[in-house]
């Protein structure tokens, strides 16, 4: 490409948004924000406060309940799951597990079906 069609370009990209620009301007909600955003940089500078001060102030605020404590204890990123124990009724077998890969789980799934081997659940821990 030329430096002469670069340059066209350049121009004609200029001028679109010089344009967009002028829009812009006229419109309410630009106008309010700037009025805003001038009059918080005042009260900022009249209180000595930088803009992370007021994320800081205004930011989300930590959880009372302990939740939050909770989840920075967390390593893994990932809670761990809950231990099933499944006990056939047909032969008395127990399975525990923590997820559905379990080998004789699937077996047992595939011979008396999804439904009926949950129903076997004697019991959920955490």
């Amino acid at each position: 490409m030329s430096l002469l069609s670069d340059y066209v370009k350049k121009e004609q990209l200029l001028k679109q948004l010089e344009q967009e620009l002028k829009q812009m301007e006229g419109d309410q909600r630009l106008k309010a924000e700037l009025e805003f955003k001038e009059k918080l940089e005042a009260l900022m500078t009249e209180y000595g406060k930088s803009a992370a001060d007021v994320i800081e102030l205004l930011g989300p605020k930590p959880e009372s309940n302990g939740s939050a404590q909770q989840s920075g204890k967390s390593t893994g990123g990932r809670r761990k799951r809950k231990l099933k124990i499944y006990k056939n009724p047909n032969s008395g077998e127990v399975v525990e597990t923590r997820g559905g890969n379990h080998k004789t789980l699937k077996a047992w799934k595939d011979e008396h079906g999804s439904e009926t081997v949950e129903s076997w659940v004697v019991r959920t821990e955490d």
